[in-house]
């Protein structure tokens, strides 16, 4: 077995040493890889060698896998694990009929875009690592919402994220955007000028009139812009915690935008500080968060509650290949690391959502349910119950022995999760309690007790007419592709 000096060497002198230092954080600290790499210095990688690789992980882990009959296990009698190594000449002709590892991964997902919308594969797993701990090239800009009035478009900033290029700028949440380095805004090339590397945002004033009605509605360029830049970045997915007194009620507000469990301990730092100030009721903030970690989903159910601790939260069941890893995720009493979880004991939690809202989001929301009431208000969320998982080109396709001929990785779905009682969050997703879409007019400051969404659920908790909600299910705004496209890994559920 080669030396832990020659491997680095050879892998230096494949890829940047950028990635080959994020290598040693994802080989030697984050998921506890073995000394060394698989030797296959006789057996060289070639393109057939990585779509060998995507086929048999696809065999041994897609859900769907028994829907593809390209994928069955008779195809071609070379099972993923069974046989991890081995060919024979009707299954290379097979992987040789397709032009790269994309076209032959393309080929094996069932429905796509219908049925399966979220199997992906990366060429670069490195790439893949910085996104599931939250690192990117962003300027801070997320959740724009794009509007129009009087035959103008107009950008509502929705989000921004803490200590960004944007934030730093003193760009804020519910600003409204006319142009971009001096070009108005339109609905056609408004996606292209946000993605420049650096861009001035060229600012308006929105104007009410004083009335509900939206037609009189006016938008004035106010003279004012700040400039922003791209740069790698890595967020912290507590966004906002607050502690709000209303009506002699002690309300806890937490915004929460991804579940990533390498910060739990900021999760729970969170929590804990809610519990040091006796919170009584618990709003969750969970408008923009497209989901995360299945383990850390049910540490927050943890935290909300703490009454539960090892009964069952969820019920994951894989594909046909893997059945014997199905397996249930426990409410439990610590985080990643071993910390202690600061838990609230609520037997009640208001849930804001909206579109956006998905997968482990979902999860919280439709586990909790069993046990405490759960109060979600907003719109409804996205639908997904589906399982994703990394694999990486090894012999058990996880994260030891990593070959360094090639950085592709796959991230297939591999099951569903349901609730303890076996319930589903439905395909159409889930509706809220109190329907009160985010609006063009006014998003309002998150946090603020005077945030629509969160008024709605100060309200509800102090029985309060503190102001008229309209129930409304539909937002006039829709969110830019450019924005959605800031976190490739919004609406995912992973097991890692």
């Amino acid at each position: 077995m080669k030396s832990k000096f020659y491997i680095l060497k050879t892998i230096n002198s494949a890829i940047s040493r950028r990635r080959l230092s994020f290598l040693l954080v994802l080989l030697l600290l984050t998921i506890s890889v073995s000394s060394c790499f698989e030797d296959r210095d006789d057996n060289l990688v070639l393109t057939s060698d990585v779509k060998d690789f995507v086929w048999k992980g696809m065999n041994e882990f897609y859900v769907y896998g028994d829907d593809v009959p390209d994928l069955r296990n008779e195809r071609f009698g070379l099972n993923g694990l069974d046989n991890r190594f081995e060919t024979t000449p009707e299954y290379l002709e097979f992987l040789n009929g397709f032009a790269s590892p994309e076209a032959i991964f393309d080929a094996l997902v069932f429905d796509p875009g219908n049925t399966d919308r979220f199997s992906t594969i990366f060429p670069d797993l490195f790439a893949a690592i910085d996104l599931f701990n939250g690192t990117s090239q962003t300027n801070g800009l997320r959740r724009l919402f794009g509007f129009e009035r009087n035959g103008s478009f107009y950008i509502r900033i929705g989000l921004v994220l803490n200590g960004s290029s944007a934030d730093l700028a003193g760009v804020r949440r519910n600003m409204v955007i006319s142009g971009i380095d001096g070009i108005t805004l339109t609905e056609e090339n408004a996606n292209n000028l946000l993605a420049g590397n650096t861009i001035t945002l060229n600012f308006a004033d929105y104007d009410d009139n004083g009335t509900e009605d939206i037609s009189d509605d006016t938008v004035t360029p106010n003279g004012e812009s700040a400039t922003v830049s791209r740069q790698e970045f890595t967020d912290n997915p507590v966004h906002r915690t607050e502690v709000i007194t209303d009506s002699n009620e002690t309300i806890g507000y937490i915004m929460y935008n991804s579940f990533r469990d390498n910060f739990e301990s900021e999760l729970n730092q969170a929590f804990g500080q809610l519990a040091a100030a006796n919170v009584e009721h618990l709003v969750l903030d969970l408008r923009y968060n497209g989901g995360g970690a299945i383990v850390t989903s049910a540490r927050l159910a943890s935290m909300i509650t703490g009454q539960f601790n090892g009964e069952v939260f969820s019920n994951a069941v894989f594909g046909p290949n893997r059945q014997e890893d199905n397996t249930t995720f426990n409410f439990t009493n610590t985080i990643s690391g071993g910390g202690a979880i600061n838990s609230l004991g609520l037997d009640k939690v208001y849930v804001l959502t909206t579109n956006a809202s998905a997968s482990a989001s979902e999860l919280i929301i439709n586990s909790l349910k069993p046990y405490i009431e759960v109060v979600q208000i907003g719109t409804t969320t996205t639908g997904k119950t589906t399982i994703n998982r990394l694999l990486f080109d090894s012999p058990d396709f996880g994260p030891q022995q990593v070959t360094t001929e090639h950085t592709y990785a796959l991230f297939p779905l591999i099951g569903d999760s349901s609730n303890r009682d076996n319930t589903l969050v439905p395909s159409t997703g889930l509706v809220p309690d109190i329907q009160l879409a985010e609006s063009s007019v006014n998003l309002g400051t998150l946090g603020d007790p005077e945030e629509p969404l969160l008024a709605a659920a100060i309200a509800d908790i102090t029985g309060s007419t503190r102001m008229a909600l309209p129930n409304t299910a539909f937002s006039d705004m829709s969110e830019l592709e450019s924005s959605k496209s800031e976190n490739p890994l919004d609406g995912y559920m992973y097991e890692r």
